[in-house]
C-alpha cells in the first residue's frame, strides 16, 4: 500500500489583526501629516505683573501712557480736593519743586488764578485752593492765636459744603481774606495794605461769575489772595 504524506494545511490569518494593522497605520500617517506646525503655534503669553518682572527688566521703570499724562497734568476746573491731594495726584508744579509747601500752595494758587476765569467753577475751585493753603498757614505756630483761630474757623465753615453746587460762595471769599488780613495783623505788618485791599475786593464780588465784571474782579481777588499768599508762605521777620 502506498504512503500518502499528508502535510498540515496553514491557518490564514485572522482578518481583525489585518484591520487593527490597517487601522493603526492610518492612525499613524494621520499624526504625522496632520499634526501641527510647531511655527505655527502662537507665542506664550507675556508674564504679567502678578506673576513677576522678567530678569531683563529688573530696574527699567516703564514710561507712562500719553493719556494718562494728560489726564494727570489736566486739573478739573471744578475740582474740591485740598492742594494736599491735588499734589499727590499730579505733582507739583516744575518751578514749586524743592520749595516749602506753603510756597508750593502759593504757586499753585496763582496759576489757578492764571486760568481763565470765564471757565465753569472757576471761583468754586480757586476758592477751595485758597482754603487748603490758607488753613495750613494758620494751623503754622507763629501765626497760630486767638484772632487766626476764629478767622480759621470762620473760613472752613463758609467752606464746608462746596461741594454742594448750589452753596453760595461769597462767604468763603469774605472769610479768606478775613484770615489773611488776620495772620498779617500777626506777624506781617508789610503785607497791611495789600490785606486790607484784599478784604474790600472781597466785600465787593457777588460769588458769581455770570457777567465779564464779575470775572474780572474774581480773577483780581485770587491773584493778590495768590500774592499775599506767597508772602505769608515766608518767615515772618
Amino acid at each position: 500500500m502506498a504512503d500518502i504524506n499528508i502535510q498540515r494545511k496553514k491557518n490564514a490569518p485572522s482578518p481583525w489583526l489585518l484591520v487593527l494593522l490597517a487601522v493603526a497605520a492610518l492612525a499613524a500617517g494621520a499624526y504625522f501629516f496632520l499634526r501641527p506646525d510647531p511655527a505655527d503655534e502662537p507665542a506664550p503669553p507675556a508674564v504679567t505683573s502678578a506673576a513677576g518682572a522678567l530678569p531683563d527688566t529688573v530696574g527699567i521703570r516703564a514710561a507712562p501712557a500719553a493719556d494718562s499724562l494728560a489726564a494727570a497734568d489736566a486739573l478739573p476746573a471744578d475740582s474740591l480736593a485740598p492742594v494736599a491731594s491735588a499734589r499727590r495726584a499730579h505733582g507739583p508744579l516744575p518751578e514749586t519743586v524743592g520749595l516749602p509747601a506753603e510756597a508750593d500752595g502759593a504757586a499753585q494758587l496763582a496759576a489757578q488764578a492764571a486760568t481763565s476765569p470765564a471757565a465753569p467753577n472757576y471761583v468754586r475751585a480757586g476758592l477751595q485752593r485758597l482754603t487748603a493753603v490758607l488753613v495750613a498757614l494758620a494751623d503754622r505756630d507763629d501765626l497760630r492765636d486767638a484772632a487766626t483761630a476764629e478767622q480759621r474757623d470762620n473760613l472752613t465753615s463758609a467752606t464746608s459744603r462746596l461741594d454742594e453746587p448750589t452753596a453760595s460762595l461769597r462767604p468763603g471769599l469774605v472769610a479768606a481774606a478775613g484770615l489773611v488780613r488776620a495772620m498779617q495783623q500777626k506777624a506781617y505788618p508789610e503785607l497791611e495794605g495789600p490785606a486790607t485791599d484784599l478784604v474790600r475786593l472781597a466785600g465787593q464780588l457777588s460769588g458769581r461769575s455770570a457777567t465779564a465784571a464779575e470775572q474780572r474782579q474774581n480773577q483780581q481777588f485770587f491773584t493778590q489772595a495768590a500774592a499775599a499768599v506767597r508772602v505769608l508762605s515766608e518767615p515772618a521777620r
